[in-house]
Parts: structure tokens; sequence; C-alpha cells
């Protein structure tokens, strides 16, 4: 039977999903972070659909969501966007030392993935963490720079105030940059690598996973180690095909 456990990993508010019987013993890992005003119970469909293939999914609630949530309007959060997409890279730290300290992790096996935000992270863990073995990248962009632009400049067309100055801008371009996957490509080493995006996507511009994946997918000696899978006419959400084909695609890689 699948279990579903709320847990505290160090100071992450997370659910476990396993096989109750399993519970206590090494496992391979898979991580999930959830979306943008989203929450860890978003994503259990595929959390159950993974640890019904015996995996350990840990699900972790974000900076500023579900059980983390502070008083702030979605205009106020947006603004902390990239403070938490760095919250989710120390987190993700966080969560594999807990789990190495308890010896759950089996052959060190650990994958990482994501929705939209969470993608997001995957993409920029992958400049960080080598000891990630696999990684799902779910309408997420490998291209924080790029993106992070974008978002300026949908802020700028509702009219609002920006709260922050040009040169702060340009310090955050400058700090995205060492954790951009488009510019630090070399840092992959062929781990296995996971894309799904719906081209009429019209919040995470489906071009930065597309070209960025036409751009590495001729450095992989073995093609069946990375996979881009576009839905024509899908918008900014993940269809049940999506995850079906993310699930059994993780199943062979991890």
């Amino acid at each position: 039977m699948i279990g579903i456990y709320r847990e505290t990993l160090k100071h992450i508010p997370s659910l476990v999903i396993v096989d109750s019987q399993k519970y206590d013993q090494p496992l391979p890992v898979f991580t999930y972070f959830h979306g943008f005003t989203s929450a860890k119970e978003q994503n259990l469909p595929q959390a159950y659909l993974l640890a019904n293939k015996g995996y350990r999914v840990i699900l972790p609630d974000s900076l500023y969501h579900g059980e983390r949530t502070d008083v702030l309007s979605k205009e106020e959060l947006s603004f902390k966007f990239w403070d938490i997409v760095y919250q989710n890279l120390k987190d993700l730290q966080d969560i594999k030392d807990v789990l190495d300290q308890r010896d759950l992790i089996l052959n060190q096996r650990f994958g990482v993935g994501g929705t939209s935000m969470g993608g997001v992270t995957t993409s920029a863990a992958l400049t960080m963490y080598p000891w990630i073995q696999a990684a799902a990248v779910m309408m997420g962009s490998p291209k924080p720079v790029d993106f992070a632009k974008k978002l300026i400049k949908d802020v700028e067309k509702t009219g609002l105030q920006l709260p922050i100055t040009e040169t702060e801008l340009n310090v955050l371009y400058s700090s995205l940059h060492s954790i951009d996957l488009s510019a630090n490509s070399d840092k992959l080493r062929e781990r296995p690598l996971f894309f799904w995006h719906g081209d009429a996507d019209p919040v995470v511009p489906f071009e930065h996973s597309y070209d960025f994946y036409n751009e590495i997918v001729g450095t992989y000696k073995n093609p069946e180690k990375i996979r881009f899978l576009r839905e024509a006419g899908v918008d900014h959400k993940v269809t049940r095909f999506g995850v079906n084909e993310m699930v059994n695609w993780l199943e062979i890689v991890l």
C-alpha cells in the first residue's frame, strides 16, 4: 500500500509518498517541486505513480507556499520569485542530507523534478549538484536570465512600479547567470533529462526549453537519456499524458 506521510525534513514541511512496507528501506528518491502559488499537495498524482514504481517521493513546500505561507499579496509574492527559487535550491541539499543521514537513498539514485517554478528550480539545480542522477523539467525554463527579463517586462506592461532599481536588476541577472543551465550546459555531463512543455504556454516561454534541448541533444552520446515531449496547443497546465510519460521515462533512467 502506498502511504502519504507528513514530515518536516530539517525545516521543510514535506509529504513523503512511499510504499508503506518499504518506508524504512533505502529506495531511489525523487524530489518534486511545485509551481508558483501552488503547494506540495497539488503534485500527489505524479508522486503516487512514482511511488507505485518503487520510488520514495518527496514533495516539499516552497518558501511562502503551503505550510510556509506568509501574509503576502500575489503581487508582493511575485517579487519574491527568485528568493523562492534560491531557497528551493538550498532546501534540496537539506533534503538530500537528511535522507543520507537516515540511509534512505538506494545507491545514490536521487532525481529531481518540478512544475513551472519547480522546473526552473530543477534546471538550476543541475548547475549546482552533480549528485542529481536524473531530472524532469515540466514547463520550466533552463534560461533563468531570459525568464527574469521576461517577468520584468510582464510587470512593466501592467503599469506597476518596480520595487527594484536598474542596478539591482543587473545584480540579479548577474547572479542568475551562475545557475543558468543554458549558460552552463557543460555541467549536465549527459545526465538523463526530460522536458515536457505545451507550445501554447503563455506563462513560461516554450522556446526556452525547446531551443535549449535542440542545442544540447547532439552532445548526448546516448539519445535515450534526453527527451523533449511537446504537446501542441496546450497552455500552462501539465497534462495527464505528460505526467505518465515522465513517470515511464524516469523508471528507465533512474
